[in-house]
């Protein structure tokens, strides 16, 4: 169990997360909805250790939660320069992950240097790594953009499939039916808090909750007439 307390986060004076609370059960796939600036990024940096929180817990299996139990999907990956795709998963270790098999779904050309792949092989090299870390919890920040349709099948079963291993799995994305789809339970992210957490069989209202405050539907009526 993930808990969360009382998070605030801050730039400089300007606070972004606050009172931010939050429990999350390991082996369910958690989606993280938000508007742009509401603070997804900054939530998963707190989370992962790059960002500092000024007050509150953030506690894994009640003990304050290290670095190494999480792995990081971050939604543009860096990349050292003049890198192969082989030599930058080299860098991970784990002697219990064959890439070689792993690589038969995504397929991607690892002798090459990386600075030569497109974005969505980049984004399916940067899965790789994170999956050969094979940590207890996951996050992935808009993990489907730049994939094509294959690739997405294949990272909806493999998640689903990391579930059933008992990960925790943290999951952004813009798009909506992706999260309902492959989601046990959403949380909005709305002012610097979670405004509210829907599990999967309250999905199916939840758009209307989401865009209740949506006003812009009767100039677009307008404008479409």
């Amino acid at each position: 169990m993930l808990q969360i307390e009382n998070l605030q986060v801050k730039y400089s004076e300007n606070i972004v997360l606050n009172e931010f609370n939050l429990t999350l059960q390991t082996g369910l796939i958690h989606g993280i909805l938000g508007r742009n600036g509401s603070g997804k990024t900054t939530f998963f940096n707190t989370l992962f250790g790059i960002k500092k929180f000024a007050k509150g817990k953030i506690l894994f299996e009640n003990s304050p939660i290290l670095k190494s139990k999480i792995a990081f999907l971050e939604s543009e990956n860096y990349f050292y320069p003049d890198i192969t795709g082989k030599e930058y998963l080299d860098l991970f270790v784990n002697k219990n992950v064959d890439m070689k098999k792993w690589n038969q779904i995504f397929e991607l050309p690892l002798n090459n240097l990386i600075e030569n792949y497109s974005t969505g092989m980049k984004k399916k090299l940067a899965l790789l790594g994170m999956l050969k870390l094979d940590k207890p919890i996951m996050i992935l920040d808009e993990p489907f953009n730049g994939l094509d349709l294959d690739s997405t099948y294949a990272l909806k079963i493999i998640l689903k499939k990391l579930k059933e291993k008992g990960k925790m799995l943290l999951i952004s994305s813009h798009i909506l039916e992706i999260l309902t789809n492959i989601c046990d339970f959403l949380h909005l992210l709305e002012n610097g808090k979670i405004k509210f957490s829907k599990n999967y069989s309250e999905f199916f209202n939840i758009e209307k909750e989401i865009f209740a405050t949506f006003d812009k539907e009767k100039l677009i009526n307008d404008l479409m007439l």
